[in-house]
């Protein structure tokens, strides 16, 4: 019987410098049944180079480019509207996969008829050391809960739109995927599930957006007031968890 599809969503921006590294953690997967989307976002390095030599090798792997810059919300958008897998999943272009990622998520997912899934994750620096051995995920989050702890890291996340259908993401520059693992809670399944297997590495990038502590802040007190429209004290309440849940991290 043949394997379902993954659908891999990666937007691209000025992305040369990693970007080779990130394709070929997908490449080297057990799962072979996967398409990778690149969707640049009007990179001016040699982002567009790297990745066009790759695709003349590999047929798996398809390069979109947009008009305009426009956002990772609108390039993981157009990813997951070109997408013809049943899954989809999201990779960032700085971050890898372990090579038994695909396998064991969609193993899980499989065999717990579920449609939603994140993993642990490692992080490293920018030249690949390690920075942290795991980063453990909880078994599972409701809305509220992940309104509590933003546990759920973009590049481990896989979706089943067999069972969700098709959906797109907020179409805000900053957050969207935070939001989107929101609305999706909120209206299509109660729990996102979690696997504490270490199946991706998350990489710190100085300067980067998710390298902005107070941006993040920002990003997430944004979301729970302008995006998921709460109430000004449930927003407190549930941004005070938040931060808690932020710290307490940091600290292990």
């Amino acid at each position: 019987m043949k394997k379902p599809i993954v659908s891999i969503i990666t937007p691209v921006y000025n992305s040369g410098k990693l970007i080779e590294k990130t394709i070929n953690s997908v490449r080297n997967q057990s799962y072979t049944q996967f398409e990778m989307i690149l969707i640049d976002d009007c990179s001016i390095d040699n982002s567009r180079a790297i990745i066009e030599k790759i695709t003349e090798i590999d047929p798996r792997i398809r390069y979109i480019r947009l008009d305009r810059n426009s956002g990772a919300a609108v390039a993981r958008n157009t990813g997951i509207k070109a997408a013809k897998g049943r899954y989809i999943a999201f990779l960032d272009s700085d971050d890898m996969w372990k090579k038994e990622k695909l396998t064991r998520q969609i193993g899980f997912m499989e065999k717990n008829n579920v449609a939603f899934t994140y993993t642990a994750f490692e992080t490293i620096t920018e030249d690949g050391d390690l920075i942290q051995d795991r980063v453990n995920v909880p078994e599972k989050l409701n809305y509220t809960q992940l309104l509590k702890n933003t546990a759920i890291a973009c590049s481990t996340v896989i979706v089943d739109r067999g069972k969700i259908g098709d959906f797109q993401m907020p179409s805000v520059r900053k957050g969207q995927d935070t939001a989107t693992w929101l609305m999706l809670l909120r209206e299509s399944v109660s729990y996102a599930f979690g696997i504490n297997e270490i199946l991706s590495s998350y990489r710190k990038v100085t300067g980067s957006i998710s390298d902005d502590k107070l941006g993040a802040l920002k990003r997430t007190w944004n979301t729970y007031r302008n995006i998921e429209k709460l109430p000004l004290l449930k927003a407190i309440y549930y941004f005070s968890w938040y931060v808690y849940n932020a710290i307490k991290k940091r600290i292990k």
